[in-house]
């Protein structure tokens, strides 16, 4: 009897709950946090496949994207049954996403017109060498001042225009006025607040300002934008600010998380403004990075946009509320972090899961001069170079994986110096400590590292989900739902783990040089000309050098493992 009272009662204590929707490249989750003390309660987590059906393509389902997010509400939900917390008490929902990734639905039916085109596929290489050539002195930087972002192959615009030219089902949409374009974000409320029936075509600021298609300073989408992408406006959701009720849960009452039908989606930031929210970077001069499957540093600049000299990218950090101010962020994007560690598991083969890497690496504390450039997708800031592929160098007879894991390691912490390095120009301000999150944080080596690299302290917190709580913070700060306090003195402490320097500089900086030096050898592997095979596709031996290097690197594959006696 008493268990069940202390039980009852706990629920009762625990106040008013915020739920997120973290949707991620290589996996979704669902978690409940307290309002008061931003304690995670419970969360579930599912992983999404990638299918890459060509050289450079990166597409995921996004109807397993829309499942995945039921499957994760449905566990999380029956966690909190048994948990005995009240799952009325969740009163408001926050999404935060993977930005920049395309879609593309019917609106009568409701289905995706094709998969969904994740932000670091290259197949939109040659549509973004025709809009350069076609601007005054082939100037990427030509949408800069309204855009805050060079023309690439990572923002939404190109991925819709490259739908738009040669997908005919989206095309016929588009043509019979059915088409509607959405980031994951949108595409998620749309789905959850009644899809066909009624659904809510929004987006907000964080996301929009990355499609190129959004004016950062008018903070509407742009008509002149849109007809340098030839992109008709009526396609596009209504922008919104970050934390602000879009409409209501529509959930199946079949299901546990039918409990949570007629729940507000009130909170919406691409993930990495999330994180800067949940790691509370609201002054000036405040930063984070994340480390995901790319990594991102955001630095905080304020109600006033700062355009970067130095291959910086200018967006939206967040909008909490429809009539508070906008605040903006320098931004550095590095395509590829964990994605590394991805890599040599599943295409190599010489570790079985991230855990191992740290082991590998630590096994021998040095790179031994090997060093990794992993632009698998070219080389994002500060270069914003598409035809940069990945190189290792400085090998000799001695290096063997366990060094290889280190430089993997360490190539990470060296693409996030580039960008501090172009952040410390742009703002004058050097930074004297980084505050971190994301998946990779929990590897101490490279947390130590990433301080050792950067010559300042690293500061992770101990509650590593900041991106999902960002998103639930900016739910639960939304007008009519109104739990959580954003004010600074209401905001709980948490909780960190600090990481000090503990090489000295000249041995930093040396590492640092020879890692510029790999940087310049992986550049132009590609020729900016692709050649046709003959069935009007482009092939990856289109770069002479680039097919010799796979090819003999295969070959090297292959002779290894013959001498080596492995199967």
């Amino acid at each position: 009897m008493n268990g069940t009272m202390a039980a009852s009662s706990h629920r009762i204590m625990l106040g008013p709950l915020v739920a997120a929707i973290d949707q991620g490249t290589s996996s979704t989750r669902f978690l409940v946090f307290n309002s008061k003390t931003a304690e995670l309660l419970s969360h579930h987590q599912v992983e999404i496949k990638q299918s890459f059906p060509k050289e450079g393509w990166v597409e995921e389902d996004p109807k397993e994207i829309l499942q995945s997010v039921y499957e994760c509400m449905e566990r999380t939900c029956e966690k909190l049954t048994q948990l005995n917390i009240d799952i009325s008490n969740i009163k408001a929902i926050g999404v935060t996403n993977q930005r920049e990734t395309t879609l593309v639905w019917d609106k009568e039916t409701g289905e995706p017109l094709y998969n969904a085109i994740v932000w670091l596929d290259l197949r939109t290489q040659s549509t973004v060498e025709r809009l350069i050539n076609k601007t005054p002195g082939r100037n990427k930087n030509h949408l800069k001042h309204k855009t805050g972002l060079p023309i690439s192959t990572y923002f939404s615009a190109v991925k819709l225009r490259w739908l738009m030219d040669n997908v005919d089902e989206v095309h016929q949409a588009v043509v019979s006025h059915r088409a509607m374009f959405g980031t994951v974000d949108s595409w998620l409320i749309w789905c959850l607040t009644g899809g066909k029936s009624g659904g809510v075509h929004c987006t907000d600021v964080t996301n929009a300002s990355r499609t190129m298609l959004f004016n950062i300073h008018t903070m509407d989408w742009d008509p002149e934008l849109c007809k340098y992408f030839g992109i008709p406006m009526e396609i596009l959701p209504r922008v919104r600010s970050s934390s602000e009720i879009y409409g209501l849960m529509k959930i199946c009452s079949s299901r546990k998380s039918g409990a949570l039908s007629g729940i507000p989606i009130s909170g919406c930031l691409g993930d990495q403004s999330a994180a800067l929210v949940g790691q509370m970077c609201f002054q000036d001069g405040q930063a984070k990075n994340t480390y995901g499957t790319g990594c991102f540093l955001l630095r905080n600049t304020g109600v006033k946009p700062v355009m970067s000299e130095h291959g910086l990218l200018t967006t939206v950090a967040y909008k909490l509320g429809r009539d508070k101010p906008a605040c903006y962020a320098l931004e550095g994007s590095v395509a590829i972090a964990g994605a590394v560690v991805r890599w040599l598991q599943d295409n190599l083969g010489i570790i079985g899961s991230s855990e191992e890497l740290e082991k590998l690496a630590a096994s021998v504390g040095t790179s031994y001069g090997c060093y990794f450039v992993p632009a698998f997708s070219g080389l994002y800031a500060p270069y914003w170079e598409p035809s940069a592929r990945g190189i290792i160098c400085g090998l000799t007879q001695f290096t063997n994986k366990s060094h290889l894991a280190f430089a993997a390691l360490e190539a990470v912490c060296f693409q996030t110096r580039e960008i501090l390095d172009a952040m410390n120009q742009d703002s004058g301000i050097p930074l004297t400590q980084l505050q971190v999150d994301g998946g990779m944080t929990s590897n101490k080596l490279l947390m130590q590292l990433q301080a050792d690299i950067l010559c300042i302290p690293v500061v992770k917190p101990s509650m590593p989900e900041t991106t999902a709580l960002g998103a639930a913070m900016a739910a639960g700060a939304a007008e009519g739902v109104s739990v959580w306090s954003l004010n600074p003195e209401d905001l709980s402490e948490v909780t960190s783990e600090k990481f000090e320097p503990q090489i000295n500089p000249e041995e930093s900086e040396f590492r640092y040089a020879r890692w510029k030096k790999a940087v310049e050898k992986s550049m132009n592997w590609e020729t900016m000309e692709p050649v046709c095979n003959g069935n009007g596709e482009t092939s990856i031996f289109s770069s002479v050098p680039l097919g010799f290097y796979i090819i003999g690197s295969m070959l090297m594959l292959i002779g290894a493992k013959y001498l080596t006696g492995h199967k």
